[in-house]
């Protein structure tokens, strides 16, 4: 069976379908006939960005910069390092989580969920020193696919694009008061993953053709640095009030993209129509060279009062538009967005247990910095969230807390005829807070 297959096309022909094809990562217009996707826009830029957000700000619409204490108690805020000066225990978080997307264009509609590795992150107090963190989370992820039934000199065939992979973030963060109710942080971090991007073509397996897989794979490796400033002031009447900045160079990065053509045969004993490789006919290195992360710029604030309750805002700036898009590829701009939250505890003294648990709400909104077909995306949500706390342990020094949010958002527009998302975010971290380092005494 394997002697009486053939290529369909010349090497030549082939690439001169493939270009055809990939010609849909340049629009969405092109996502016709099906559609399955995390987001189909994750094909642009370096994926779909993924703030440094643990579920506590993730569910009080994303504030971060002036978020220095959550409950009256310090917590660990990646997003801004300049908090970790008021850490008072070590703090380790690590969660989980899944997302629900649909997709609509038209009067077509598709769905998707995933589930997946959030974050594991580590925060150590040392004293009038400052504090450290240290931790690995996602940076940016790519999944969306789309397919298309075509013809070729009476043959018909599929000619899919498939879009796969993540972009990893490795940190280590400090942050210090060098003068009483100001402080000053940053961190760097280590960027390491693969994107991968397939353009296939399958013919029915009766018709005695090689599929064609050509799979163009970018490599991303660079350090990035961040940085804020925090400032923090008691208003009297157990008020606090908050103000902080935080940004980020427009670090070079390492990107180094290849490309691979590849022949495959779709296995029969695999109801799920599984491809086997046959042969690689083509091995290229397209291109290797640094690409520039986008310039921000984030100011926030929050006013609390102790454990009861806590608002806060913030305005986010950040410019793509130094960022070295692929050929063919429209070039990004500017992203603006602004987030509003909160969250309050009835009452910390009660016995009963919904009184002492925390209540989170927020709303974002965001203008993104990409464009397709002269339409820029925007971004908005609802969020809301729910911080348990657990039984204290180790005489107090040890306690604990489950931490839920959920973003109900919708992402694109259904003009030009693009795609809209409307998806819901759900992440869950597991918190301990323990007191290190402290020094016992016995009677």
């Amino acid at each position: 069976m394997l002697k009486q297959l053939k290529p369909f096309f010349s090497y030549s022909r082939l690439l001169m379908v493939l270009g055809v094809s990939s010609l849909l990562l340049t629009s969405t217009r092109g996502f016709a006939q099906s559609s399955t996707s995390h987001s189909p826009y994750s094909q642009f830029g370096l994926g779909q960005i993924r703030e440094d957000l643990l579920p506590q700000t993730r569910a009080m619409g994303g504030i971060s910069t002036g978020v220095r204490y959550v409950g009256g108690l310090p917590t660990l805020n990646i997003a801004n390092p300049a908090s970790y000066a008021a850490l008072s225990r070590t703090i380790l978080d690590a969660g989980l989580y899944g997302n629900i997307t649909q997709l609509e264009k038209n009067s077509a509609k598709d769905h998707t969920a995933d589930f997946a590795f959030s974050h594991i992150t580590i925060a150590i107090p040392f004293g009038k020193a400052g504090g450290v963190s240290f931790g690995l989370m996602p940076f940016s992820d790519v999944g969306y696919n789309a397919s298309v039934i075509r013809q070729f000199e009476n043959t018909p065939y599929k000619s899919s694009l498939v879009g796969e992979g993540g972009v990893n973030k490795a940190y280590l963060g400090y942050g210090v008061s060098p003068i009483k109710g100001f402080s000053i942080g940053a961190n760097v971090g280590f960027l390491f993953g693969n994107l991968y991007d397939k353009a296939m073509i399958e013919f029915p397996q009766a018709a005695g053709f090689y599929n064609t897989v050509q799979t163009s794979t970018r490599e991303i490796r660079g350090a990035s640095i961040d940085y804020g400033a925090q400032y923090f002031k008691a208003l009297g009447n157990r008020l606090n009030f908050t103000i902080g900045y935080s940004g980020s160079l427009d670090n070079a990065i390492r990107n180094k993209t290849t490309s691979m053509v590849t022949l495959t045969q779709t296995n029969p004993n695999m109801s799920d129509g599984e491809q086997v490789a046959i042969d690689t006919t083509a091995f290229n290195l397209v291109s290797n060279r640094d690409v520039n992360l986008p310039l921000r710029h984030n100011v926030g604030f929050t006013v609390s009062k102790g454990v009861n309750w806590m608002v806060g805002a913030d305005f986010k700036y950040a410019d793509w538009s130094k960022f070295q898009t692929r050929e063919g590829e429209e070039k990004l701009g500017k992203n603006i967005g602004v987030a509003i939250g909160g969250q309050f505890k009835p009452d910390a003294t009660s016995l009963k247990y919904l009184n002492v648990v925390d209540y989170r709400l927020g709303f974002r909104y965001n203008k993104s910095h990409i464009t397709v077909d002269k339409q820029r995306l925007t971004d908005m949500a609802v969020t809301v969230g729910m911080g348990f706390p657990l039984s204290e342990t180790n005489f107090g020094r040890t306690f604990s807390s489950i931490n839920v949010s959920a973003e109900f958002g919708q992402h694109g527009t259904m003009k030009n005829n693009l795609i809209r998302e409307r998806y819901i975010n759900f992440n869950i971290g597991f918190t301990i807070n323990d007191a290190w380092f402290i020094r016992r005494s016995y009677d």
